[in-house]
């Protein structure tokens, strides 16, 4: 079994290919040749954390795989991510477990990367500024993924932690070639902006409608159990796109407050949801009808997505002799 690390994983993961291997496997999960069944989660109530196992298949990657990860809110602040997970790789040929890899790197890059194809599809084609509400793992990998995606002359960035803010400004300054800087608050940031990325553990939403301009993209990939990011009146007004219906639907506490909330409160109806990433892919739903329209997604993270970004890290290691050998028997 090859056994790859952390740094080796990122090192090994292309963002440009990872996006388009996203894209064929929303299409795929979409049009139900590839299976995600749904999380199950052991909860630790004390923590407001779970572990969870998330299995997928992609065909069009090659890709058998398992993640193990747990998601514990409290460690945000502190020197461990708030997700932290294992990722083992299956021959789909013939169910042999071949590989096992650092999830944790490949969970921040995907969710990064999901946003990016979303926002490919969704986001208006001039889109050049773009609000970064949140300063931490994903708050970098976002920052990189739109990049790729829409001519983002300007980031904002704002968290609750302005020392954060101000590092993680630092920071992409120095690997992106845009301008980058830190506001005080979040409806600075959101102001204009044009693609908005929300990374945070919310209780209370940062997006909300009196701060967005007309015909913003919206990403939400943030969880906490106890709250939200983003509020009714943008999501009733937004067209609201997702990974999975049946996965940002499911019950807590794996699927999304952000519309289940809403969903409870009678402000929409489940067929609220317009469409699923691989059914834009697949053009079998129309995505932005015009400039003007407020369009989100909002994300709870699939199995698929880990699978394909597996295959890709480990077809890249096979290729370039990177990663060490355990014998299993």
């Amino acid at each position: 079994m090859l056994v790859l690390g952390r740094s080796q994983v990122e090192e090994l993961l292309d963002l440009d290919a990872l996006i388009d291997a996203l894209a064929e496997a929303m299409a795929d999960l979409s049009a139900g040749r590839a299976f995600a069944p749904g999380r199950i989660a052991a909860l630790v109530p004390e923590r407001e954390g779970f572990l969870a196992a998330m299995p997928g298949y992609v065909p069009s990657a090659g890709a058998l795989a398992s993640k193990l990860v747990s998601l514990f809110p409290h460690n945000a602040g502190t020197r461990l991510p708030t997700h932290q997970a294992l990722i083992v790789v299956f021959d789909p040929g013939t169910g042999e477990p071949v590989a096992l890899l650092d999830g944790t790197a490949i969970t921040a890059a995907r969710t990064g990367a999901c946003s990016a194809l979303s926002a490919r599809l969704l986001a208006r084609a001039d889109a050049s500024v773009l609000a970064v509400l949140g300063t931490g793992v994903q708050a970098r990998s976002h920052a990189h993924a739109m990049c790729r995606v829409r001519p983002i002359g300007q980031i904002r960035v704002a968290g609750r932690n302005p020392a954060k803010a101000a590092a993680l400004v630092s920071e992409l300054s120095a690997e992106l070639d845009t301008e980058v800087r830190a506001v005080a608050d979040y409806a600075e940031a959101l102001d204009g902006a044009d693609i908005v990325a929300a990374t945070t553990h919310a209780v209370e939403p940062v997006v909300r409608r009196a701060w967005i301009t007309p015909g913003t993209h919206i990403t939400s990939v943030g969880y906490n159990p106890a709250g939200r990011e983003i509020d009714d009146a943008t999501v009733a007004e937004a067209l609201v796109c997702v990974e999975s219906r049946e996965a940002a639907l499911a019950p807590f506490p794996t699927g999304s407050n952000d519309l289940l909330t809403p969903i409870r409160d009678g402000v929409i109806t489940p067929d609220h949801v317009h469409a699923e990433l691989g059914e834009l892919v697949a053009g079998s739903r129309p995505g932005r009808e015009s400039d003007d329209r407020i369009t989100l997604y909002k994300s709870v993270g699939v199995a698929v997505q880990d699978a394909a970004a597996a295959a890709l890290v480990l077809a890249a290691a096979r290729e370039e002799g990177v990663g060490g050998e355990v014998a299993l028997r």
